[in-house]
């Protein structure tokens, strides 16, 4: 039986129960449960630094009104992280390659930074859809595009997600299948694709953790448009 390259990113089952919730649970086993003692072993106190410098970093350029979103954040950055990361391991399924996964986290957490605005600011909310300056003539047509363009964010950041670690996973086994075939015919070449392959390899572990910072990166800004 000949498998797709597309096989890999279907919901895993077992018995015909859906495990996409058990995909998503398991990660939170890895991180080390902080305690309550004055002085920490390493690891902890290398999560706590982790933390608590990108806490600093994320909500920079954000007023003291978003702060209150630092705990939501800071989680679904290590959340996405973990997942990415994890699925680049072998036999493992990443689900942050299902669109639906990836909406179901943007829809809402958008919808919420509209909503924010709308309650606190609803004159500045409104006026994000008409620049300054406008000639009137182009005044109706720019609301259009300003409102089309502000539906499309949460798709950009759901769509942006799942293409960029379906390409990445989808590149890691093509080359590694050209490697596997070219080892008996050309083992020079196949070396070298091998090579190749180590060196896309880290060059998704940085996508992948670079991908969840600008997720939550982007999900600031528009936090700060609207606080």
């Amino acid at each position: 039986m000949t498998l797709s390259f597309f096989d890999q990113f279907m919901s895993p089952s077992y018995l015909g129960i859906p495990l996409m919730a058990l995909a998503l649970t398991l990660p939170w086993i890895l991180y080390p449960t902080p305690s309550r003692r004055w002085l920490n072993n390493r690891l902890l106190t290398l999560q706590g630094w982790f933390i608590s410098q990108f806490t600093k970093q994320l909500l920079l350029p954000v007023n003291l009104g978003g702060h209150k979103w630092a705990v939501l954040l800071t989680s679904l950055m290590l959340f996405l992280i973990t997942l990415n990361m994890l699925g680049l391991l072998p036999y493992t399924f990443t689900p942050t390659t299902q669109l639906s996964l990836n909406m179901g986290l943007a829809v809402p957490l958008w919808m919420a930074t509209v909503v924010i605005g709308f309650r606190n600011q609803p004159t500045i909310a409104l006026g994000h859809l008409l620049p300054e300056g406008t000639p009137t003539p182009l005044i109706p047509v720019l609301i259009i595009i300003e409102t089309i363009s502000l539906f499309i964010r949460p798709l950009a950041l759901g769509v942006r997600l799942t293409a960029n670690l379906t390409a990445g996973h989808l590149l890691i086994q093509l080359i590694a299948t050209a490697a596997f075939v070219l080892l008996p015919l050309m083992p020079t070449v196949a070396i070298m694709t091998s090579i190749l392959l180590f060196l896309l390899s880290l060059l998704e572990v940085a996508v992948a953790m670079i991908q969840a910072y600008v997720f939550v990166l982007l999900l600031t800004l528009y936090l700060q448009e609207n606080v």
